[in-house]
């Protein structure tokens, strides 16, 4: 599990591309203190395993449905990563509960200055945006956020100075994808309901 809070930018160093798979060696400093092969390293809010490690990276093997589920088979080299490492649960709860399973991606339609803030709008299909509500908890790749609004068609967040230099969010540009995590609670109120599950919606 993960909080959402984004801990360090990293770089990818390397990309092992096989069949439907793929392996990732990510640059980075500060998530590989007191890692071990086998912790668990939030990559743009993919929850995945660490599987080797240097001085100064880290390498992660990648199935292929977590790249049909999220961005990362559209990744290149050197281009940066938002990472943090799995919660640890003698600190505070800065975010909120995110599992690092992404549910599918949205696509960036447009930034919005207004004062300190940036806003920024994203297009999702209505199997997500169904489980997007006004003032709920989001992730976008991998960072916790608060909805401000949302409609039948996007949903957008208001993005503080402080978020903008901890995190690649707008260092994007209009028509880049983001990995996109719903609130848990949606999903399981649905599933105790009887309506359906997600996993055959989200398709």
């Amino acid at each position: 599990m993960f909080t959402g809070i984004i801990e360090e930018i990293g770089k990818v160093k390397a990309i092992q591309k096989g069949e439907k798979s793929s392996i990732l060696t990510i640059a980075a400093k500060t998530v590989l203190a007191d890692t071990i092969i086998g912790d668990s390293i939030s990559v743009n809010g993919v929850c995945l395993t660490v599987t080797d490690l240097t001085a100064d990276a880290f390498q992660m093997d990648v199935m292929a449905e977590t790249l049909d589920r999220s961005n990362l088979g559209q990744l290149a080299i050197g281009q940066q990563l938002n990472l943090e490492r799995a919660l640890n649960l003698e600190k505070r709860l800065g975010g909120h509960i995110v599992s690092g399973h992404i549910d599918g991606v949205g696509t960036i339609e447009s930034f919005r200055q207004d004062d300190n803030a940036v806003w920024v709008t994203i297009s999702a299909s209505p199997n997500l945006l169904r489980y997007i509500i006004e003032k709920g908890s989001i992730a976008i790749d991998g960072i916790s956020l608060t909805v401000a609004r949302v409609d039948e068609v996007s949903f957008a967040v208001a993005i503080i100075p402080h978020t903008a230099e901890e995190t690649i969010l707008l260092k994007k540009a209009v028509g880049d994808t983001v990995n996109l995590e719903c609130d848990l609670i949606g999903k399981y109120v649905e599933k105790l309901l009887g309506i359906g599950t997600f996993s055959q919606v989200s398709k």
